[in-house]
């Protein structure tokens, strides 16, 4: 079993910053891509921001130069650094990882329980 725990989401001005982190745990051959996603009210989960092990990295056209997305392997850790978030920014946040438990099994895609992100404006 994986386990995705996230944590650093809060309420924060228009403007301001967060830093979220999600760790996987648990039975874990490797991690593949790991990723943020984000859900608001009334709409589809859309993707933020995904790294893969190697560090290349993807952002929605929403969010480029403003998040950061970076991973700590060793850790089995995600990062996402939010900056001059807005309002539209609102939203559940979950993790995803792409983990593998045994070597030579096929990955499977994990999620995180979400942590709420509020900008106020």
């Amino acid at each position: 079993q994986v386990q995705l725990v996230e944590s650093g989401g809060g309420l924060v001005q228009a403007g301001g910053s967060l830093r979220l982190s999600c760790a996987a745990s648990g039975s874990i051959f490797s991690i593949n891509a790991m990723g943020w996603y984000r859900q608001a009210p009334g709409k589809q989960r859309e993707l933020v921001a995904a790294i893969t092990s190697g560090g290349s990295t993807n952002y929605a056209d929403s969010v480029k130069g403003r998040f950061t997305i970076s991973r700590d392997n060793a850790k089995n850790t995600v990062y996402l650094q939010m900056n001059s978030l807005k309002p539209e920014d609102t939203a559940v946040y979950y993790c995803n990882a792409d983990v593998a438990v045994v070597a030579g099994w096929p990955p499977y895609d994990y999620w995180g329980q979400g942590t709420q992100v509020t900008v106020s404006s």
